[in-house]
């Protein structure tokens, strides 16, 4: 999962991800309902803070925001993900290489 910098889109992009994500069922802004234009204007405040990022996805080609702290758990996970393949990958080679290889 790629973090992308907001101020690199451009406004379109920007704002096609920005209704998308406010478009989403389940997006909660509160305890009262706002505008869909207020709604806009909170979530670029939230990216100005920091509070959301945006991130993009190689492995499904998708686009969406998380929370600052999601972005963080979702990076550590695919970390402790990686470091598990490699030691799976180890383990294999150690085996090919004390068996003297696949016959």
């Amino acid at each position: 999962m790629i973090k992308i910098p907001f101020q690199r889109l451009g406004e379109d992009i920007l704002q096609a991800i920005i209704e998308e994500f406010i478009l989403r069922e389940g997006t909660d802004y509160g305890a009262y309902e706002a505008d869909f234009e207020s709604k806009v204007a909170q979530v670029h405040k939230q990216l100005a803070s920091g509070e959301i990022v945006i991130t993009f996805d190689p492995k499904t080609e998708n686009c969406t925001v998380l929370t600052r702290h999601q972005f963080q758990r979702n990076k550590r996970t695919l970390m402790q993900e990686r470091n598990f393949a490699q030691q799976d990958l180890d383990t294999y080679q150690d085996y090919i290489h004390d068996t003297g290889g696949i016959e």
